[in-house]
């Protein structure tokens, strides 16, 4: 790992792989893939997110695994923050919060931004279950005081949450189930403790299939032998936010698909992919804890969780497409080459311009007919 003594980051993967262990002797010998994938991403101590180690953003020597849009370019969060502020506006709202906030980036791009036009929040919450994540949000952010608070709970007395709701590259990292069309049998996959032969070679832990009354969608459209994922822990978190929604908006970011092309017959081997040295492969089943898991999300069943629990919602359209409604270009236009370059990549159908996208839900905020300004051109709710 990054930052990390590779001796020490294996002797970490070795003792998560008896935690594994452990857990499978206590399960009877198979663990569903989304428990092992809860374990490898946030196991106490072990886990990739739980290790400490600086994973992610622009880090001297390259030593991050990757890097993420506000790390890029301070014109992600400058753009975001036109969309905040018209929903801030627009509802008679003060507050913000944020999941998952990382390095503190976005935070400080947003609020800088803001305050900039006199737009700066009462309450800019973040909710960060990683206490060294914390810590270094906390330095980035000292300069805003008090305005910048750390959340353990939905702020405020009852459910109700009254503001804009940000979440940036967070989704793709919550566990996921696998789906196995072994034939034409659906089975869950899950992780077993390898075959001695495999040890022999250095695997300790291999997959395992049995039979599920699960689906994915699309299920009838589904190749023999394809692996795919699904989404319940990503979409309760979805619906969960939609129903803490008392009035305002929620944005969130990430890499995905609408349900007809994530479950596109070419897509049969699922999405899985892990991520370590600004690298990828897809062998999730190895060094676990040493290197980020994740996968692209249905876009459709994140929409409908939100709409069923009483949200609604207000705008799909891709990064590309969002940031430009939001202003991207009139910054561009005053910002000098080197910045320009780095945002290129935001908007680039090659980079992350197309794949990622930004899905909007709303709950007593009145927009105009075309929608908040992100989604006045180019959106795709329709696509859902």
């Amino acid at each position: 790992m990054p930052g990390v003594d590779p001796t020490e980051a294996a002797e970490l993967s070795a003792l998560l792989e008896k935690r594994v262990h452990a857990a499978l002797v206590e399960a009877g010998g198979w663990l569903p893939f989304d428990r092992y994938m809860s374990m490898a991403l946030y196991e106490p101590g072990l886990g990739y997110y739980a290790r400490g180690s600086p994973i992610f953003g622009l880090l001297p020597g390259g030593r991050s695994d990757f890097v993420t849009a506000p790390e890029l370019s301070p014109l992600f969060g400058a753009c975001l923050a036109r969309q905040v502020a018209e929903v801030l506006h627009r509802g008679g709202l003060h507050d913000v919060m944020e999941f998952g906030a990382g390095s503190g980036a976005l935070a400080e791009q947003v609020l800088d931004s803001l305050q900039a036009m006199g737009r700066a929040p009462r309450r800019y919450g973040i909710v960060e279950l990683a206490g060294h994540l914390r810590e270094r949000q906390r330095k980035r952010l000292a300069r805003f005081g008090a305005m910048v608070q750390w959340l353990d709970a939905w702020p405020g007395q009852g459910p109700g949450f009254e503001g804009v709701i940000l979440g940036n590259e967070v989704l793709d990292a919550m566990p996921v189930k696998l789906l196995h069309l072994d034939g034409d049998v659906w089975c869950e996959r899950g992780v077993v403790a390898a075959r001695e032969g495999d040890v022999a070679v250095g695997r300790t832990l291999a997959f395992g299939d049995r039979p599920t009354a699960l689906r994915p969608p699309r299920a009838d459209e589904a190749l023999p032998g394809a692996v795919l994922e699904i989404h319940p822990q990503a979409t309760a978190f979805m619906a969960t936010v939609a129903s803490h929604l008392a009035r305002g908006a929620a944005f969130f970011i990430d890499y995905g698909f609408p349900e007809a092309e994530y479950y596109l017959p070419q897509r049969h081997q699922g999405t899985l992919m892990c991520h370590r040295g600004h690298r990828a492969d897809t062998d999730v089943l190895a060094e676990p804890g040493c290197k980020d898991i994740t996968s692209h999300l249905d876009f459709t069943a994140l929409a409908l969780a939100a709409q069923e629990a009483g949200a609604e919602v207000v705008g799909y359209t891709t990064q590309a497409r969002f940031l430009l409604n939001c202003g991207l270009l009139e910054h561009l236009r005053e910002a000098e080459p080197r910045t320009v370059a780095a945002a290129q990549k935001l908007v680039t159908e090659h980079e992350m311009g197309e794949l990622f996208k930004v899905l909007a839900f709303a709950r007593g905020v009145a927009f105009p007919a075309a929608g908040p300004l992100g989604f006045v051109t180019g959106d795709r709710t329709h696509m859902l």
